[in-house]
């Protein structure tokens, strides 16, 4: 790896491989790009039995950046004291969960932090990040965590009506508690949030996809509109205003040569980006979306495309890891790369899940 590509460049392991994770936003502030950073995860465990597996929220903080070329009236010992000073800092709050987790999302809902969670066992639940992210806080509060809370935490609501597992899942950006779940039976739900801290789940699924619905984006800027792709190789546009099994206004039905696994939609620019097993990476301008033809495709992966994501501000940049253990085409060193997001609050700084851990970095081109 070569380190003076990189402004940031930090690992982190956790134990148990985690599929999936979201960045939970904090009140340090926007725009931080002065060193050393702190950042909130939250993320679930694909653990080798289903008892041991947990919902994690962490915090990463002392996240320094790459260390300058120390001049030679230093002396050793000050080194040694300014690396030992400089050390990234990892802390854990763990919520016991019975099964892996396949995806996890963060959204606010008022002043609370949830966490929407598809797990292996066909269910998808909410949690209340509360406690765990008190826990994270203080270190006094994360001794009556571990104490008395952590075994208490109990879902504040589950869906088990997919039958099924799944991976899709999306919180809207324009309506607070809206969500969309979508299972490897081909169909995707619609949930509402009401009143006391639960939510009403559409029993009429979306249907149209021909095979397992692989991830799901809602549009940043039309509250009733989202984005769907599927293991059919299609990629299809809904509008939930209309009934769920006539809801389909548009339809890619070859957008890839193969599973569709991943999509992103532009926040600033009309334009949605699409990862395939082909090991495809393809731009689709929504103003041509009915001609079935992306504007653009990079072909820069050797496997299957397993995360995009558009920068969060500059139109322009999107990132994407593949199971070639490649993410943004350079960046190497980690195995079977799962998962990736921009941190909305720290400009360009990339984290991405994998077999081998957590990294988080922030090359000097971004």
């Amino acid at each position: 790896m070569d380190e003076e590509a990189y402004v940031l460049y930090q690992r982190a392991g956790t134990g148990a491989p985690c599929l999936s994770f979201d960045v939970v936003r904090d009140t340090l502030g926007e725009g931080r790009d002065c060193f050393p950073l702190s950042l909130l995860l939250c993320a679930g465990t694909q653990a080798e039995t289903a008892q041991a597996n947990r919902l994690l929220v962490m915090k990463m903080h002392n996240l320094h950046g790459t260390r300058k070329v120390a001049s030679e009236s230093e002396s050793s010992e000050s080194e040694e004291e300014e690396e030992e000073d400089k050390k990234p800092q990892l802390e854990l709050a763990m919520v016991p969960h019975y099964g892996g987790i396949n995806r996890v999302r963060v959204t606010s809902l008022g002043s609370a932090h949830i966490a929407a969670v598809w797990s292996e066992k066909g269910q998808v639940e909410i949690y209340d990040l509360k406690c765990p992210l008190a826990a994270l806080s203080d270190p006094q509060t994360m001794v009556t965590f571990l104490r008395e809370e952590q075994a208490k935490i109990k879902p504040l609501f589950s869906f088990a009506g997919h039958m099924t597992e799944g991976f899709a899942l999306d919180w809207s950006p324009k309506v607070a508690g809206r969500l969309l779940t979508g299972d490897c039976n081909k169909n995707i739900h619609l949930w509402m949030p009401k009143e006391g801290g639960t939510w009403h789940v559409d029993q009429r699924p979306f249907t149209a996809h021909m095979a397992s619905v692989e991830d799901l984006q809602w549009s940043p800027t039309e509250a009733t509109v989202f984005a769907s792709c599927s293991a059919d190789a299609s990629v299809r546009i809904w509008d939930v205003r209309a009934a769920p099994s006539q809801a389909c206004m548009l339809t890619a039905s070859q957008a890839h040569d193969s599973d569709v696994n991943v999509i992103s939609w532009n926040r600033h620019e009309p334009f949605i980006v699409s990862g395939g097993d082909d090991g495809t990476i393809r731009i689709w301008d929504l103003r041509q979306f009915q001609k079935g033809t992306s504007v653009a495709t990079f072909k820069q992966h050797t496997a299957p495309i397993t995360s995009v994501e558009w920068h969060p501000t500059d139109s322009g940049v999107l990132a994407a890891a593949g199971a070639d253990n490649q993410l943004l085409f350079v960046h190497q060193g980690e195995t079977d790369i799962k998962e990736l997001h921009w941190h909305p609050q720290c400009p360009g700084v990339l984290i991405t899940t994998a077999l081998s851990g957590f990294n988080i970095f922030r090359t000097i081109s971004v």
